[in-house]
Order: C-alpha cells, then structure tokens, then sequence
C-alpha cells in the first residue's frame, strides 16, 4: 500500500519543537531586555522646570555636591535643593536672567520649583544614602560623572541585579571619605588592599538577604 504522507513529515513534530524552544527563547530574551531597567530607565533625562546644568556648577564651578543635597550624609533620601539654594547666590549672580524666571517666581511665591526626580527606586525598595556615603561609596558609581551633564541623566539600571553584584563585591566602589563627591576620581592601582582595610576598619557587610532592601 503507497503512504499517504511523504517521508518528511516524519520530521514534523522534530520541528515543531524546535520552533517553539527558539520562539520562547526569543519571547523570554526579548523581554529580559527591552522590559529590564537597562533599557526602560538607563538614559531617563526628564525636562526639569529650570534649565539647571550640573556640568556649569559642579564641574566648571566646582560646587560640592552636597551644597545643594545638604542632607544627604545624614538622610536616607538625597534632598532635592530648595529656592532658598539657588537664591543664596542669585540674588547677586545673573539676578535678572531669563532662565532664573521660574526660580525667582518660586520665590517670590514661596512655592517649591517642581523638580523632576530622575533616580527614582520603587516604593517596596529602601535605599539609605547616608549609610553608602559613611561607608566610602562615591556619588558617581550610580549617578555617573554628573559634573559633565549638562542635564542630568540616569546611567545605571538601578535594578536589584545591580545592587547586589555592588553588595557581593563592594570594594570596587570604596573610596577615601573626603573623595565621595570628587567626580574625577579613580581607583588606585592598589584599590583592593585599600578596599580590604576599609572594609575592615568600617566593619562593611552589605546585606544580600531580601530584609536587606525590603522592609
């Protein structure tokens, strides 16, 4: 008796398999990575209410990060500057330019200027500042170099991947107190015996358990 189906279509259900192990791992790859904070929040950079360069005043000007986030080495939130801040300086400083016209309202209203927060964790995480900042972590291993932005940008994912490989392995981000907020700082060639005695002497061990983060 002649068959009634061709030989290849023995080979059918090998296919079909096939197909659908690539069409999952497509599926599964595809949303690891436009649905992962690499790629929805890396380069966020909002429109803020006043056009604020951070390369002028903490690179040109050299400002200290923390005359302006004031609370940062005692707070867990990084506080977001009040009018009081930029008039401290421009109410002699370019007093009359156009691009302080909404700080000048802000003042002159007593209503806070409506920055946009840029690093922003959800709710369910909890991130001290303070507790980094005592620890040695500079402001630039999650923030990026902000004294060369013009408009600041977020450039790490921030995600619970990336703050764990920093628990795992912190001694990469250390660095001498008084250099936290030195944008241009780099690591020494000796930064891991250097890391090994901070970790030490400060007694780091950053939580990896979920307590750690979700309280």
């Amino acid at each position: 008796m002649a068959q009634i189906f061709p030989k290849w279509t023995n080979r059918i259900q090998t296919y079909a398999a096939l197909a659908t192990i690539v069409l999952i791992a497509g599926v599964v790859g595809f949303f690891s990575y436009y649905g992962s904070p690499k790629y929805t929040d890396v380069g966020y950079q909002p429109v803020q209410p006043v056009a604020y360069s951070h390369k002028l005043h903490a690179g040109d000007l050299g400002l200290d990060c923390r005359y302006c986030h004031n609370l940062v080495e005692e707070s867990p939130h990084a506080n977001v500057p009040p009018t009081q801040t930029c008039m401290n300086c421009h109410v002699l400083i370019l007093p009359e330019s156009e691009k302080l016209i909404p700080v000048r309202e802000s003042w002159a209203s007593r209503t806070p200027l409506e920055w946009i927060r840029i690093h922003n964790l959800p709710d369910y995480a909890y991130f001290d500042h303070s507790a980094h900042l005592a620890a040695g972590v500079g402001c630039s291993s999650c923030h990026g170099n902000v004294a060369e932005m013009v408009e600041v940008r977020q450039v790490e994912p921030l995600s619970m991947g990336w703050c764990l490989d920093c628990h795992r392995n912190p001694g990469q981000h250390l660095r001498p107190q008084a250099e936290i907020t030195n944008m241009q700082w780099t690591s020494p060639a000796d930064q891991a015996t250097f890391a090994e005695q901070v970790i030490r002497d400060k007694k780091i061990k950053p939580p990896l358990d979920c307590s750690g983060c979700h309280r």
